[in-house]
């Protein structure tokens, strides 16, 4: 993926698994740092390690994205979104978002996060509410710099047996659809290549 693009007041970047997200949105973070060296870009990641193969995904990550965007800094927040975005975001900085889906996964699901998820549970998660959403919203729109969230299109398949991956399948879309309307800028990816829902590209 070697285009150059537009950067945008805000961009939601949408995908399934290995579509090319992160790495459109690693392409604009060192587009941003390379168009002037005051320019700053920081990533704040949602993921947590709940087992052994999700610290070793976490790792190689942070050793690919150290390669490709190597002025990029790195803020580690599963939860407290909205505030961490409030805190790093500056005129001269453009901010990463990766990703919202683990984001959500962290609020609704702290069960799963912490690796004691109970598969025979009928307790849906709760809804996305106004104090979980709202806030990162407001971040979005008053941030003083760009910024750039990733997230996960996980509704296109066949709909899930379970009540509680319907209620979290429910929950992201709704969220994916209040981010797509604060943004400036909605991609879509699909196998490394990115088709606009709104805005330029």
């Amino acid at each position: 993926m070697s285009a150059r693009f537009r950067i945008a007041r805000s961009e939601f970047i949408l995908g399934g698994q290995k579509s090319g997200k992160s790495r459109r949105a690693e392409l604009l973070a060192r587009q941003w740092l390379d168009a002037d060296p005051a320019h700053r870009a920081v990533l704040i990641a949602t993921a947590q390690p709940w087992d052994a193969e999700m610290h070793q995904r976490i790792a190689r990550h942070q050793a690919d994205r150290a390669l490709r965007v190597p002025g990029m800094h790195t803020v580690e927040e599963p939860l407290q979104l909205a505030q961490a975005l409030s805190e790093h975001s500056r005129a001269d900085t453009l901010v990463v978002v990766d990703c919202l889906t683990l984001w959500l996964t962290n609020c609704l699901m702290p069960a799963a996060a912490d690796g004691v998820e109970n598969e025979e549970s009928n307790q849906p998660p709760a809804p996305v509410n106004t104090a979980q959403a709202a806030p990162l919203l407001i971040a979005i729109a008053q941030a003083a710099g760009p910024v750039v969230l990733v997230g996960n299109e996980i509704g296109l398949g066949v709909i899930p047996m379970g009540a509680q991956v319907r209620a979290f399948v429910d929950a992201l879309g709704k969220l994916n659809q209040d981010v797509a309307a604060t943004c400036e800028r909605v991609t879509l990816m699909a196998a490394g290549l990115p088709l606009t829902l709104k805005g330029m590209a």
